[in-house]
């Protein structure tokens, strides 16, 4: 059964950006675990493992959905922490524009999919891109002096692009001893896009 996410994907620009941030951090701590460039995206509904057969039932929801909502523009800014910068598990770049048009995309997809039979997710959903995971509670409280502060504060106050959001895509997750490996299953454009 694939393991399946909806997401909004970057454009090219957006993706080179914040790839370069990322390449900025990654010396100073080695307690995290970067995404891959090819890997960065919004997710607005992880799906888990679906049948085959519920992939389209998904897709027609999606769709339908997707289609009475209009593109926005997304500009993505600063840097974060859940659940904080002291004990960090997830490092994100924020959206500056765009979060409520992305919050009711986000709604509304999840609203159609518990129509499905997917259930709603228990924590309120934040508009992010996860650039990183710490996977070493301990090491990230040695490696995360002033460097990595500084660093911090400095991504905090910059801006990594905007894009136009036109469509939203339903995504396979394999995952391998080398990390996962993400393919588009559907396009799902945005309403007259």
């Amino acid at each position: 059964m694939p393991r399946t996410f909806v997401a909004v994907l970057l454009d090219d620009e957006t993706r080179a950006a914040v790839g370069a941030q990322i390449e900025r951090l990654r010396p100073l701590c080695r307690a995290v675990a970067w995404v891959p460039l090819a890997n960065l995206h919004v997710t607005l509904k992880f799906l888990g493992q679906q049948p085959d057969a519920r992939l389209g039932e998904i897709r027609d929801a999606l769709a339908d959905t997707a289609g009475s909502i209009a593109p926005f523009s997304m500009t993505l800014h600063g840097l974060g922490a859940f659940p904080g910068i002291e004990r960090p598990r997830i490092l994100w770049v924020g959206m500056a524009e765009g979060a409520l048009p992305a919050r009711d995309l986000q709604s509304r997809l999840e609203a159609a999919l518990e129509q499905t039979g997917i259930p709603r997710d228990e924590r309120s959903w934040h508009p992010h891109l996860t650039i990183g995971r710490v996977f070493d509670d301990r090491r990230w409280r040695r490696e995360a002096g002033p460097p990595v502060r500084e660093a911090v504060a400095e991504a905090a106050r910059r801006g990594y692009g905007s894009q136009t959001v036109g469509r939203v895509a339903l995504m396979e997750s394999h995952l391998s001893p080398r990390g996962a490996r993400y393919t588009e299953i559907a396009s799902i454009p945005l309403a007259g896009t």
